[in-house]
């Protein structure tokens, strides 16, 4: 049965955090929309790292907001703490997920390989 815990905390904390971003932090830095795709807790529970997909066409955009997340992550941290029962509060590490961007640039490859 404790194979499951590592993944059911993953899942809980990535639920929340998402909740916390889309509904709690009120910075206004934050104007695309942020989709928190995975989130990785060491087995100590002292660290999770979030990954988080932000979708704006601009790369500057993109890093403004992740700043801004990385920011309020005293926030979410409290506030994570708050909606949890875990023996430690993780301390909350932002990095950006490119997966979404990869798999488009690969489909993009894959469609001008069929127009050939």
């Amino acid at each position: 049965m404790a194979n499951y815990r590592g993944g059911r905390i993953n899942e809980e904390v990535r639920k929340e955090v998402s909740d916390i971003i889309r509904n709690d932090v009120k910075d206004p830095r934050l104007n695309s929309m942020i989709s928190v795709t995975q989130v990785s807790v060491t087995k100590d529970l002292r660290y999770a790292k979030v990954y988080v997909s932000i979708f704006d066409n601009n790369e500057d955009k993109k890093k403004e907001n992740l700043l801004a997340l990385k920011n309020s992550s005293g926030f979410i941290r409290r506030e994570l703490g708050h909606r949890m029962n875990l023996r430690y509060t993780p301390e909350i590490l932002f990095e950006l997920d490119k997966s979404i961007d990869r798999g488009m640039h690969i489909d993009s490859l894959l469609n001008k390989i069929k127009e050939k």
